[in-house]
């Protein structure tokens, strides 16, 4: 399974798009449709975890307090750098975030998060 960087982007700004309107079932779609041989997603400094696991955990703690505004997006074949700001609803606080998306052949995707906390 190759992967365009139309459909990169696609998956990008679906995602956000889906989380910052509490459309979780979007939301975990878009990731199904980017990810169907699998999901790894690790935040930087700690060890990769199952990103089925992560997603619904990051879901549940962080979706009603954040919103994502998308700064800038790389994409260079099958990869996509990402700068965020995610935005603390209700404060004038944002948590910056680079985040690195690369999609295998086999239709895995893999997700690092660098976070620079405030």
């Amino acid at each position: 399974m190759s992967i365009d960087a139309n459909a990169i982007e696609h998956f990008i700004h679906t995602q956000i798009s889906c989380w910052n309107r509490n459309d979780k079932d979007g939301f975990l779609a878009a990731y199904r449709e980017a990810a169907p041989g699998g999901l790894s997603i690790e935040y930087v400094g700690r060890p990769a975890a199952d990103g089925w696991a992560v997603l619904e955990g990051m879901w549940e703690q962080q979706n009603a307090k954040i919103e994502i505004e998308e700064v800038t997006m790389i994409v260079n074949a099958n990869e996509a750098a990402c700068h965020n700001r995610n935005k603390v609803k209700g404060a004038s606080m944002a948590i910056e975030t680079i985040e690195v998306y690369r999609f295998g052949e086999d239709g895995t995707l893999s997700v690092r998060y660098f976070i620079r906390h405030p």
